[in-house]
């Protein structure tokens, strides 16, 4: 029976295909990834699984393999990364599989280190990612409306959603296949904007799962943050904390897809941290209840290299307070205290596995969670949920301590080998290092947008509506005439010129001058610029740089979201009173002059004249060739004393820079004890929120490097110096 079509299909295949094909059923025979109601089940086998999230493009090809490893010898069983939509397809069927976005090498190294994949396609990832992961052509589909029920938005995205599953299965990586994709998930954190959104939303998402199931991929479909999913997707927890979930029914597994390990950082923020103790005591709380899938995020963070940013106003560096830090080191104490978490939860597995807890009171505050099996296993949990006070306890007549906000993990219920408040790991320090400085040439961009790539409008326009996000910057530019009878022009008291933005940054130039520059913050990016202006009699000219600083990765319909300027542009204190510009002729161009000519490149470096540098001006290009720093330590660009800008190393984008931006908030003590919140223990209040961009080694040539920085507001590059980062115990 078995060699039956084998036979059958011999002569009319080649033994290539063939050969495919016999692969294909023994997979189907060998290789299942299902679930029931206490775990995922792979090859018959519950297992308890601790993943973590890498994602690919935030850290280069050179790194993939040592974060991997060190994933693994932290004790993981599973990576998790989003598939990253914009960086694939940035323009319509024009697909890009390579450098940082090989996401098939990627996955095939995981499956090389001997861990699995858990593959959160989305498309919509958040992530604090420029426009959630969506390309920025999607919203300019004629009828588009995003992640609800909306027919050109389903096609777009089960076409990308396909073309994914399509190359995964092309490569043999989903587990059936001998590959380590043992779980996917559609869409993301859905389940708030059904909530608002209606029937249409719920439309939306039933047919994203029932899409996604239909791609017969072989393994379970997830939905994060998603009471309704579906059947049969499996809806799963994001959040500090998780130990309430449950999921929507009975017989699916209680999984956490999102543990986060820290926070984001956003330029003109505090910088976040969680204590260790408290992200331990949050997973053990998780498994003493039933849980039997925790991912951390981010177990890597990593950087937000070019303009991937998101948010508005989110940093470059994505570091997230992860385990293994934005440079690929590990961050200790925290990777080796939850490595020897994880090894105490891996003792626990047989028990764990059979089935949910018995939860014996131990005190007001206290509890024990014990699991057992038929075959004898016995693991325990003893928790002390109380914020400040210690305690004993007594449990099958022996006495153990427990710190306050703390559980102790007993593998044979006797042994305690593992408590989430004791930290055995060494603190490590970072360190940043002084290894070399630079030599700078400077080119002062022109404060102008008449040139060949100029157009002019009547009114403002919208900039993404112009700019496509192929660049941060949109000039706006008009001309005022006043008469010599102005009064202003006798009294030195000059017009007010109001300028109302939906954001991010303005810079106004009056007949060439600086007139000022003003932005918005995370929480409020839409501004007003208002102040004194010095006009003549006759002609003046008033450019605007609109600067973009992200696009929003989230929130209902943000494809209607706008930037830049849409008015009113008003001159107040003119004998006519107030004098409105909105709708007068503007001029605009795309871009910076310097962009469009490649000066950041070494290709297009020469297009200029370059002089001496002229420190402390706004819209200024430096430049400097550098040899590289010996050795292998990771290396960071210390900007600490420039404005604004971004940087490039031989053409490749570091991403934004924004120290000047300093961080506004609540820096104070951090205990590690009670409900952590993302804004309880914080640090560079009153500084930079990001000084260090990090430099991969990989971007590097031995000697000859390009350097190429654009200040918007006129920093001092003398200051700039390459550092190396180590740590020290």
């Amino acid at each position: 029976m078995g060699s039956w079509p084998v036979m059958r299909l011999a002569g009319r295949f080649p033994l290539l295909l063939l050969l495919q094909y016999w692969l294909l059923i023994v997979g189907l025979v060998a290789g299942k990834v299902t679930y029931d109601q206490k775990a995922i089940v792979i090859n018959g086998h519950r297992r308890i699984l601790i993943s973590g999230s890498i994602h690919y493009p935030r850290s280069v090809p050179e790194m993939w393999p040592d974060l991997i490893q060190k994933a693994k010898d932290g004790g993981l069983d599973v990576i998790q990364t989003y598939v990253f939509w914009n960086g694939h397809e940035p323009s319509p069927g024009k697909y890009q599989f390579e450098g940082r976005y090989d996401l098939v090498r990627f996955i095939k190294l995981v499956k090389q280190a001997g861990l699995y994949v858990n593959l959160r396609i989305g498309p919509y990832v958040c992530a604090e990612w420029n426009f959630g992961g969506f390309p920025v052509w999607l919203k300019y589909v004629p009828g588009i409306r995003f992640r609800t029920d909306n027919g050109p938005f389903k096609a777009a995205m089960q076409r990308f959603t396909e073309k994914i599953v399509s190359m995964m299965k092309s490569e043999g990586l989903f587990e059936w296949q001998g590959g380590p994709i043992i779980l996917s998930q559609i869409e993301n954190e859905y389940g708030p904007l059904e909530y608002n959104g209606g029937s249409p939303a719920r439309s939306y998402a039933n047919w994203a799962a029932k899409m996604a199931v239909g791609l017969n991929t072989g393994v379970p479909w997830l939905m994060c943050k998603e009471d309704d999913a579906p059947d049969p997707v499996i809806n799963t927890c994001n959040g500090f904390y998780c130990d309430y979930f449950s999921p929507n029914k009975a017989y699916k597994p209680t999984m956490w897809t999102e543990a986060w390990s820290g926070w984001f950082t956003a330029f003109g923020s505090p910088v976040p941290h969680r204590p260790v103790e408290d992200l331990a005591f949050a997973v053990a709380r998780f498994i003493q209840k039933g849980g039997s899938f925790v991912n951390y995020y981010m177990y890597h963070g990593g950087t937000n290299f070019g303009r991937t940013a998101g948010g508005p106003f989110i940093a470059t560096s994505y570091d997230y307070d992860a385990p293994i830090d934005e440079y690929g080191l590990l961050r200790q104490p925290k990777w080796g205290h939850l490595r020897d978490l994880h090894k105490a939860i891996k003792q626990c597995e047989p028990a764990l596995i059979s089935g949910g807890p018995t939860v014996i009171a131990l005190g007001n505050y206290e509890q024990a969670h014990v699991f057992k099996s038929s075959g004898g296993a016995c693991a325990a949990f003893l928790a002390n949920f109380h914020s400040t006070g210690y305690t004993k306890v007594t449990f099958n007549g022996l006495h153990y301590d427990l710190p306050p906000w703390s559980i102790s993990i007993l593998p044979d219920c006797k042994t305690a080998v593992f408590n989430t408040a004791r930290v055995s790991s060494p603190i490590a320090q970072a360190k940043m290092s002084w290894a070399g400085e630079f030599d700078w040439k400077s080119y002062n961009e022109e404060t102008s947008s008449d040139d060949d790539r100029s157009f002019t409008k009547v009114g403002l326009v919208e900039q993404l509506n112009m700019t496509w996000d192929s660049t941060d910057y949109l000039w706006y530019t008009t001309y005022v005439d006043i008469h010599p009878g102005e009064e202003f022009l006798k009294s030195g008291q000059n017009p007010t010129l109001t300028v109302m933005s939906a954001g991010h940054s303005l810079h106004i130039f009056v007949n060439g001058q600086p007139a000022g520059t003003v932005y918005g913050s995370i929480e409020s990016p839409k501004l007003t610029f208002s102040r004194g202006v010095k006009l003549w009699a006759g002609s003046n000219k008033i450019s605007i740089l609109s600067v973009a600083v992200g696009l929003p990765n989230g929130g209902e319909h943000f494809e209607t979201w706008n930037v830049g300027v849409l008015g009113p542009v008003v001159l107040n204190g003119l004998n006519e009173g107030r004098r409105d510009l909105s709708w007068q002729k503007w001029t605009y161009s795309i871009g910076l002059k310097g962009e469009h000519l490649g000066i950041h490149s070494l290709n297009g470096i020469s297009t200029v004249e370059w002089r001496g540098a002229s420190p402390k001006q706004p819209l200024t290009w430096y430049k400097a060739f550098f040899n590289a720093p010996a050795g292998n330590d990771p290396l960071a660009l210390d900007m600490g004393t420039m404005g604004k800008g971004q940087v490039w190393i031989n053409g490749q984008s570091i991403g934004r820079y924004w120290p000047a931006y300093k961080a506004q908030g609540s820096c104070g003590g951090c205990s590690y004890a009670g409900t952590f919140g993302e804004k309880k223990c914080q640090s560079n209040c009153g500084e930079a929120s990001q000084r260090w961009y990090h430099v991969p080694r990989a971007w590097l040539n031995p000697t000859g490097n390009l350097i190429v920085i654009f200040e918007e507001w006129g920093g001092n590059p003398a200051g700039i110096s390459m550092v190396r980062r180590t740590l020290g115990r």
